[in-house]
């Protein structure tokens, strides 16, 4: 009896200390959440390539907007999110995902291009981490920071996400699979790293892709953010 027990109870806590690790990094993305308001960046690396997406910053307020912008040879792009909702800035004033896509994806300045097309989809890491929890396998603790691998439904959607004009379809990726790094900080999140890789195809041309999002915390509860008003109203806020 008892050498049965015993795999049966190693087995049992193994479960308790997966659940405990997620339930972790979901309190931490919680708190975060509960804030005022804090501030992140967000680098992410393209491996074999020299043209890595441009650097995004982002300031979230409690329950309400986001003001995300990047900026890339003096052109800065910027969109505001409330929710699932997002509308970029363009030379023909604040635009919605749909309003780019029924105008070809056009709009001038920041508001052509990738670029548009990512801060559209960007959430704050509070929002992101609490989604990409459940997305992953077993999480473990080492050193101070809790990782482990994405699912292959979880990987698959975030290669995909920020691809293709606002609003539109990525192509499928093939082979994907990806990590996670979190770091928290008296009991908050305070950092968080995607990796991501798979075969995706772009007119027609098979492209293995190895990508690395790093997301990094500050100034919680001390960031102010202003949204311009044009931006309030186009979000029906």
């Amino acid at each position: 009896m008892k050498r049965l027990l015993t795999p049966l109870l190693v087995l049992a806590t193994s479960a308790l200390c997966l659940a405990d690790a997620k339930q972790d990094i979901k309190a931490a993305a919680q708190k975060l959440a509960d804030a005022p308001s804090y501030s992140w960046t967000t680098s992410t690396e393209m491996a074999n390539s020299q043209n890595s997406p441009a650097k995004i910053t982002g300031k979230s307020l409690k329950g309400s907007f986001a003001l995300i912008t990047s900026e890339r040879d003096g052109t800065v792009t910027t969109a505001v999110v409330k929710g699932e909702k997002g509308v970029l800035k363009t030379d023909e004033g604040w635009k919605t995902a749909e309003d780019l896509r029924n105008a070809g994806g056009g709009g001038g300045g920041g508001g052509r291009g990738m670029r548009g097309a990512v801060l559209l989809r960007t959430r704050p890491p509070a929002d992101d981490v609490l989604r990409m929890v459940d997305k992953t396998g077993e999480l473990k603790s080492a050193e101070g920071v809790i990782s482990g691998d994405l699912t292959e439904a979880g990987a698959k959607e975030l290669m995909s996400w920020g691809r293709g004009r606002p609003g539109g379809q990525a192509p499928e990726p093939r082979n994907a699979k990806g990590s996670v790094k979190f770091w928290v900080k008296d009991g908050q999140l305070s950092k968080f790293q995607v990796t991501v890789s798979g075969t995706m195809s772009f007119n027609g041309e098979d492209r293995d892709i190895e990508r690395t999002s790093t997301h990094e915390i500050k100034d919680v509860g001390t960031t102010e953010v202003k949204v311009p008003e044009e931006a309030s109203k186009a979000l029906g806020s």
